[in-house]
This record gives structure tokens, sequence and C-alpha cells, in this order.
């Protein structure tokens, strides 16, 4: 998460708290999850992933923001659908045309959570292509902040 993104998200939080606003449950809570594709010897050039939280019977998730990844071809957030923010399922896309592509475990996207009782997130990937265009199929994952 960088710098600017932690100082926005702590005056989120305390300007919500200033302005009387309760938590929805004892049990909420922000989190991050970091999505990761391991591209492993090819060259990422371009990826679709569908990211889904799931919950207990009393459990849900909100997105409440999208950043980018680590490196620098996927730095900017990646392209979504601004209707998936406040739901628990969205699809992230980016490509880059650059010659400096990452290959290896990459951090694309780190989504900022509000969470309510037990969430569990599902990463499937839904295509990816190296730098001549041609499909592959690298593994996602869908990571909570702290847990690596």
């Amino acid at each position: 998460m960088t710098r600017l993104s932690k100082v926005l998200l702590v005056v989120f939080l305390l300007a919500s708290r200033l302005a009387g606003a309760e938590p929805e449950s004892a049990s909420e809570r922000f989190t991050t999850v970091e999505i990761i594709v391991d591209a492993g010897t090819d060259a990422l050039a371009a990826y679709q992933v569908e990211i889904v939280a799931t919950g207990d019977a009393t459990g849900n998730a909100k997105i409440i923001g999208v950043e980018g990844g680590d490196q620098s071809a996927f730095n900017a957030a990646p392209h979504y659908d601004p209707a998936a923010l406040r739901g628990g399922r969205i699809i992230l896309a980016a490509f880059s045309t650059g010659t400096n592509l990452p290959s290896g475990p990459i951090r694309v996207a780190v989504l900022h959570m509000q969470e309510v009782g037990t969430i569990t997130y599902h990463a499937r990937l839904l295509a990816a292509a190296r730098a001549d265009g041609s499909r592959f199929a690298p593994a996602v994952s869908a990571i909570r902040g702290g847990e690596r």
C-alpha cells in the first residue's frame, strides 16, 4: 500500500468517526486484499481477473477502493466497473504495451475492503496474455493484507 493510500485511509476513518458514523456491527473492520498474478517465466502484458468475497451467514464485504500494483507496467489502478464498488464482486483488467514487462509473482492490484463477519476471497483468472498477444494461464490469488 502506498504512503498516500495509507494517509487517505486514515483520513477517511477519522472523518467517519468525527461525523458520528457508527460501525455496522462490533466486528466491522477495514482490510486490504492483494491480487497476485504468478506469470512464472512468462512476461505478463495483460490480465483480467474476477474477485469474489464470500461470507458466512452474518458476513458481507464491500469494496471501498481499488489501487494499482507494484510493477511499473501495472502501477496504475486497473480498469473496473465503478458499479462494482460497495459490493463483494469485481472484475479487474489491465494491459501494458511497454517493453519491460514483469514475470514471476506480481502484485497487480490492491482492493480496500470493509468487512463484517467471516470473509473468504476467491480470485479467478478470466484471461491473460504475453507481449505477443498469445494467451496463457498464470496462477492468480487474492491474499488478505498481512497474510503473506
